[in-house]
């Protein structure tokens, strides 16, 4: 039953995400506004980490699993893709840097050491 409850409450902030998503004018997603509730809940103890753990835990375990489908899709268009390969994986590799740089960046600001590399004894 304690499942049930975590589960529900999950799915409550989902819904709320979905519900900003169509009442707010912003293009963004309603995964999104539903993280940014979690995020606000758990930070201002609304909810609980005690109240989501053991569903949360378990959504991160089989989450591999969750690929298997995405995975085959892209084995069943594989002959239109494979043509593309070399943009594709241009694109992956220079997307990945610009997300590793920014948040890299962005962490530094946010712990307050950008412009001074040389003192880590934070880390």
């Amino acid at each position: 039953m304690k499942y049930i409850g975590q589960i529900g409450l999950l799915m409550l902030v989902t819904f709320l995400g979905e519900l900003f998503n169509k009442v707010l004018p912003w293009p963004v997603p309603g995964s999104i506004y539903g993280f940014i509730l979690m995020l606000l809940s758990l930070q201002l103890k609304i909810i609980r980490l005690e109240m989501i753990k053991d569903v949360a835990d378990f959504l991160l375990d089989i989450m591999p699993v969750m690929f298997i489908p995405a995975a085959v899709g892209l084995l069943v268009i594989w002959e239109d893709v494979s043509q593309y390969m070399g943009q594709i994986l241009l694109i992956c590799i220079t997307t990945t840097l610009i997300v590793m740089v920014t948040t890299g960046k962005v962490t530094d600001l946010i712990l307050g050491k950008a412009g001074d590399d040389n003192d880590r004894s934070d880390y």
